[in-house]
C-alpha cells in the first residue's frame, strides 16, 4: 500500500494583496496571462504579472474615486482577462465580489443583484440588451461598467477602458487610497450564489481567509503546472479559487480558453502543462481517444501496450512519452497534470490518463468549503478516491450506514461564514463549526476520502436497500455509445421506490457506426453486461432513451 508523504513547502500568505505583491516581486516580468485578442482572434496577447497588478490598481483606484471600493461589486460575462482583473481588484479592496452565473436568465440576474445588494455591475457585451431593464428592476446599482464598451454612455453607464484611464491618471497623480487599503480577512469577501433562477437564491459567504487557506494548504498537497489552460467558468469557485488564485501564487502562465468548442485547438495552441476539468470533460477526452484509436485500428494495440508499459514502470523503465506519443501530441504535447473535481468520476478514466503518462488528480469540494476539501497527490494517487483531506481542516461522518458510509461533515479554515441573509438555512447545515456537505462517503485505511453519492440523490428501495445512483451511472457510462445517463427510481402506486430505471442519451455518431437494427435491445444487453458485478438489487429493470441531451449546469453537470 502506498503511503502519504511530506507536505510540499509553500510560501504562506495572509492576503490576496500579499499574493500579488509576492508574484510581482518574484515574477514581475514573467507572463501571467495569454489570451486571444478580442478584435483579432489570430493575435495572442501576453500580459506580465507587473502589468496585471498595475491594471488591478488602476481599476481599484477608479472604484475608490467613485467611492464604491467598499461596496458589493457584481460581474457577469464570459471568461476573459478583464473578468479576472475585476475579480482580483475587488478581492484586494474592502468590498465584496459577486460573480453571477453567465447562463442565468434576466430574472435570475436581477434577483441576485437585488439579493446581494450590489451597487456596481461589470458586464460583457452579451448582456448589453438587458441593461435598461436591469436599471429599472435593480435600482440599487449605481454604476454599470461595460467590459467591451468603447465610450461612456452617461454618468452611470461607463466603458471599462475609460474607467481604467480615470484610475490610471489618479494613480499617477498620487492617489494611493486604493493601494493602501487593508481589510479584515475574516469578513465576507466573496458572495457566490449556488442558485438564483427562483425568488429564493442562496448566497455562500466566503472570507479572504477562506480563499487564502485554499491557496496555502491546497499547494501543500498538490501542485499545478507552469503553463495552465483555464477552461472552466470563472463564476464557479473551483476555477476562480482552486484554479486562478492557486496558479497566481505558483507564478504560472494562465492561458484563457476562448470557447469550449476550442479546448483541443487551444491545447495545441498554448501547449499547457496543466488543466482543471470536471468529469464530464474528462469523459469526453477519454471517449474521444478510444474512438480515434478504434477508427484508426489502433485500439487493440493500445490495450496491449498499456499493461506492458505498467510492467516496465515497475522495474524503473518509463517509456510512456514514447509509447503514447500520438495521444500526448493530440493534447498539446506538454500536458502533464489534469486536476479534476466537481462530480463523481469513473476510476478507469483517472487510471487511463495516469497509465499513459498524464498525472490525473481527482479531488472533491463544495462551494461552501471554498471549494476544496480533498485532492489526490502525485505520488499518493488513487483514482477510486478523491484524495487526502487538506491540512487546514478535518472531516467526520454522521449517520453512518451498514456499509460504513456516512454524511461528510467538514470543519476548519475553508468552511463558509454561512448563507447571506439566510440564518435558518445556515443553521440547518452549519453546527458548531461543522458543515454538513450532504455527500455520503468514508475514509480508506490509507486516509483517502471516498465519495459515493449525494444525499438528495439517494434512492431507498421498498426493501430498505440504499442505492447511490452515481455508482450505477459510472458503470453504464463505460458503454462507448452512451453519452449521458441518469439512474432513477420507479415508483409504485403508493409512492414506494421499487426498481431502477436508466434514462440515457446516446451518441448518434457512435450508434450509426454500430449499424445495429435494434439499439434498445443492444443497449439493454450492454447495460446488463457492464453491471453484472453489481448486487442484484442494483440491477436496471427498465431503459428510457432520450431524444435530447439532459439539461446541464454551467459546469456541465446534469440537472437531475
Amino acid at each position: 500500500m502506498k503511503k502519504n508523504y511530506k507536505l510540499n513547502k509553500v510560501r504562506m500568505i495572509n492576503s490576496i494583496k500579499e499574493l500579488l505583491e509576492v508574484a510581482g516581486n518574484e515574477a514581475g516580468n514573467k507572463t501571467a496571462f495569454e489570451f486571444k485578442n478580442e478584435n483579432n482572434k489570430d493575435k495572442i496577447v501576453k500580459v506580465t504579472y507587473n502589468e496585471f497588478i498595475r491594471e488591478t490598481n488602476e481599476i481599484g483606484t477608479a472604484l475608490a474615486k467613485y467611492n464604491v471600493h467598499n461596496k458589493h461589486i457584481a460581474i457577469i460575462g464570459e471568461n476573459s482577462y478583464k473578468w479576472l482583473v475585476v475579480y482580483l481588484t475587488v478581492l484586494k479592496s474592502t468590498g465584496v465580489f459577486v460573480p453571477i452565473d453567465k447562463e442565468l436568465p434576466l430574472d435570475g440576474i436581477i434577483n441576485i443583484l437585488n439579493h446581494s445588494e450590489s451597487e456596481v455591475l461589470f458586464y460583457s457585451e452579451k448582456y448589453e440588451k438587458w441593461i435598461d431593464e436591469i436599471k429599472t428592476k435593480a435600482p440599487n446599482i449605481k454604476y454599470f461598467i461595460g467590459l467591451n464598451k468603447k465610450e461612456n454612455v452617461d454618468e452611470k453607464t461607463l466603458a471599462y477602458d475609460k474607467f481604467r484611464e480615470i484610475g490610471s491618471k489618479e494613480l499617477d497623480s498620487g492617489n494611493s487610497e486604493y493601494v493602501n487599503l487593508k481589510d479584515d480577512p475574516n469578513k465576507m469577501k466573496l458572495l457566490v450564489y449556488t442558485s438564483g433562477t427562483t425568488g429564493d437564491p442562496k448566497g455562500v459567504m466566503l472570507t479572504e481567509h477562506n480563499l487564502i487557506s485554499i491557496v496555502n494548504y491546497g499547494l501543500q498537497v498538490a501542485e499545478v503546472g507552469d503553463i495552465c489552460l483555464s477552461v472552466l467558468p470563472y463564476h464557479h469557485t473551483y476555477e476562480a479559487i482552486a484554479g486562478i488564485l492557486v496558479e497566481l501564487h505558483s507564478h504560472s502562465c494562465i492561458c484563457i480558453n476562448d470557447s469550449l468548442k476550442n479546448v483541443v485547438k487551444n491545447l495545441n495552441l498554448y501547449k499547457p502543462s496543466s488543466i482543471y476539468l470536471v468529469p464530464a470533460f474528462a469523459e469526453v477526452f477519454y471517449k474521444n481517444i478510444w474512438s480515434t484509436a478504434q477508427r484508426t485500428g489502433k485500439d487493440k494495440a493500445l490495450k496491449k501496450i498499456i499493461p506492458l508499459s505498467n510492467k516496465l514502470r515497475k522495474i524503473g523503465i518509463d517509456l510512456r512519452k514514447i509509447l503514447f506519443k500520438s495521444i500526448h501530441q493530440a493534447l498539446g504535447g506538454n500536458l502533464k497534470i489534469i486536476i479534476c473535481g466537481g462530480a463523481p468520476l469513473r476510476p478507469e478514466i483517472g487510471d487511463f490518463f495516469n497509465d499513459i503518462g498524464i498525472t490525473f488528480l481527482n479531488g472533491y469540494g463544495i462551494t461552501e468549503c471554498s471549494p476544496l476539501v480533498s485532492v489526490n497527490r502525485r505520488k499518493f494517487n488513487d483514482s477510486k478516491t478523491v484524495g487526502v483531506i487538506l491540512p487546514c481542516c478535518e472531516v467526520k461522518f454522521e449517520n453512518v450506514n451498514d456499509d460504513g458510509d456516512g454524511e461528510i461533515c467538514v470543519k476548519g479554515d475553508i468552511v463558509m461564514m454561512g448563507y447571506y441573509k439566510e440564518k435558518e438555512k445556515t443553521d440547518r447545515v452549519l453546527k458548531d463549526g461543522w458543515f454538513n456537505t450532504e455527500d455520503y462517503g468514508h475514509l480508506t485505511e490509507s486516509g483517502q476520502l471516498v465519495i459515493n453519492g449525494r444525499k438528495k440523490n439517494l434512492i431507498v428501495l421498498d426493501n430498505g436497500k440504499n442505492i447511490y445512483p452515481e455508482e450505477i451511472e459510472s458503470y453504464i457510462s463505460q458503454i462507448p455509445y452512451v453519452q449521458e445517463v441518469i439512474v432513477k427510481a420507479k415508483k409504485n402506486e403508493i409512492g414506494q421506490e421499487t426498481a431502477l430505471i436508466a434514462e440515457v442519451f446516446l451518441n448518434k455518431e457512435r450508434v450509426d457506426e454500430l449499424n445495429e437494427p435494434d439499439i434498445q435491445k443492444r443497449l439493454k444487453s450492454d447495460i446488463r453486461d457492464v453491471c453484472k458485478g453489481l448486487a442484484v438489487y442494483k440491477k436496471i429493470s427498465e431503459i428510457e432513451i432520450r431524444k435530447e441531451e439532459f439539461v446541464k449546469t454551467t459546469t456541465n453537470k446534469i440537472k437531475r
